[in-house]
């Protein structure tokens, strides 16, 4: 198996937000611990996660207007 071009990769890792700027091995490791933040706070939050699905399932499903409604 041949080694990846990691001049290439270097060269192409760029990261532009408003007026920040992140080139190469900077930018690789702002990426990789955007991963690893985002992981770990889907993993502390995974318990709630079901509950709110699906209160957030019966919130679309009372909101929907082609359903008839009854009148009272």
């Amino acid at each position: 198996m041949a080694a990846p071009a990691l001049a290439r990769i270097l060269r192409a890792s760029q990261i532009r937000y408003r007026g920040f700027r992140a080139r190469g091995v900077p930018a690789i490791l702002i990426g990789v611990s955007g991963i690893v933040l985002t992981v770990r706070a889907l993993a502390v939050a995974a318990p709630s996660l079901a509950e709110a699905l699906r209160e957030a399932t019966k919130l679309v499903d009372a909101m929907r207007t082609d359903r008839p409604r009854l009148r009272a």
